[in-house]
């Protein structure tokens, strides 16, 4: 029983199912949320990386230019750390500093709902796969 490794070239693995997707970008909401910033989600899983990942370039974009103070308490909130930038835009080099901010707020809160039921599934005694992992 382990924790599902999380890397930038399996994201879509995880992405693929429908309750993973909603959770994550719920948790997206909630945390930009908390400091007023509004990201919505259609429910349309199939897109569902490309739907939050533009919204997040968008406010996080917003966000550089207006209020940088507020963009790192959210990404304090979502636990981004510099070393992760960093780490993503050497094996993202295709991404540029903004998209690479975004993508990691979704990598990060994936990896938080996949944490909570990781954590619930061995609390209840479930297997990873019933858990939808």
């Amino acid at each position: 029983m382990t924790f599902p490794q999380i890397h930038h070239n399996n994201i879509s693995e995880f992405l693929n199912r429908a309750e993973i997707v909603k959770e994550t970008a719920e948790q997206i909401m909630k945390d930009f949320g908390m400091f007023g910033v509004e990201i919505t989600f259609s429910g349309d899983t199939s897109h569902a990386y490309d739907e939050l990942h533009q919204q997040l370039i968008v406010q996080i974009s917003r966000l550089v230019e207006q209020n940088y103070d507020l963009l790192l308490s959210v990404l304090y909130q979502v636990d981004i750390t510099d070393r992760e930038i960093t780490l993503a835009e050497r094996e993202l080099p295709y991404y540029n500093h903004v998209e690479i901010i975004a993508h990691q707020v979704i990598v990060r809160d994936l990896k938080k709902v996949l944490l909570r039921r990781y954590f619930k599934q061995k609390d209840t005694g479930e297997t990873l796969e019933a858990n939808g992992i």
